[in-house]
């Protein structure tokens, strides 16, 4: 685990439930957040964004044990307000909103102004930062950057800084195609295990990761890990992830999940009473679900 060079104002108990276990919402997205809104119909202003992310927040966070929120308008949907409830910790997503590409790959950087003092003094009780790491890439050609080392150096300067400021570092890695590659199937869970293996090397306190595909693949995922992950859902339908979390946390040791258009993602294209009463009627028992899947079969991030 991380060894802190100051003495910790906060630690992983403050994102997980008394027993150690991450049932965490996610709803850190900016520009993709807008997007789904236009999908359903609607140009979203930023009063939008923020209203969505009050609404998802004082539904579900007093079942939730922290809420993943972006600078821009996550922290201020609950500033000022009570929509984020006491008994939930807020993770701070620390990444830039643009990162930029080399040809068809994203570029993982870090903003030095976004640093852990800054999730601190927003209220933060853990530090999200996204990478997209491909470790298995291939060495770059005379003149070309070296992606996997640069997202590979820019959670280094992310967990080094934590751990001077003494919060704790969650990094989340999405891997992505290779110009011309098929990212499927045995390739895909190969590509999230070496960048797995990678980041493991690297002393964060919380890996959020995707699932490899198969229960095999978690279990190659557990092999190579000997801190904590939690499962991100990645969009999927609600059903699917609540097979997918079975199968993380029987095979792979997950010790959580980090969950967002999963669980709420039907009430973007709603107002008022209606969105109101799906976050009331679907998104809590949807949650509820997962929360009592997590509880019975995750391994607690303690045990660790």
């Amino acid at each position: 685990m991380s060894t802190t060079t100051t003495q910790p104002i906060r630690t992983l108990a403050d994102i997980a439930t008394s027993g150690g276990v991450f049932s965490i919402i996610a709803m850190d997205q900016r520009n993709t957040l807008r997007r789904m809104f236009s999908a359903a119909g609607i140009e979203a202003t930023d009063a939008d964004l923020r209203q969505s992310k009050t609404d998802v927040a004082a539904a579900l966070t007093p079942l939730a044990s922290g809420i993943l929120f972006d600078p821009t308008y996550g922290v201020p949907a609950i500033t000022g307000n009570d929509a984020l409830a006491r008994t939930c910790g807020l993770l701070v997503a620390s990444e830039p909103a643009e990162r930029g590409t080399f040809g068809t790959e994203p570029i993982t950087h870090r903003d030095p102004d976004l640093d852990a003092q800054w999730v601190v003094d927003s209220g933060g009780d853990a530090n999200k930062f996204f990478a997209q790491l491909r470790a298995d890439r291939p060495a770059p050609a005379a003149g070309e950057p070296d992606l996997a080392e640069s997202c590979l150096q820019a959670v280094r300067d992310v967990v080094a800084d934590c751990a001077e400021v003494g919060i704790p570092s969650v990094i989340e890695n999405l891997v992505y195609p290779l110009p011309g590659e098929d990212l499927s199937g045995k390739r895909r869970e190969d590509a999230i295990i070496e960048a797995a293996r990678a980041l493991n090397d690297i002393d964060c306190d919380l890996l959020k990761l995707e699932y490899p595909g198969s229960p095999e693949g978690c279990r190659r995922l557990a092999d190579v890990l000997d801190r904590p992950w939690a499962v991100l859902s990645a969009g999927v339908p609600f059903d699917a992830f609540t097979t997918v979390l079975q199968v993380a946390f029987d095979e792979g040791g997950a010790s959580g999940f980090i969950a967002g258009r999963s669980v709420w993602r039907e009430s973007l294209a709603l107002s008022g009473q209606d969105r109101a009463s799906f976050l009331s009627d679907v998104a809590r028992p949807r949650l509820e679900r997962l929360v009592a899947v997590a509880s019975d079969r995750a391994r607690p991030w303690t045990a660790m």
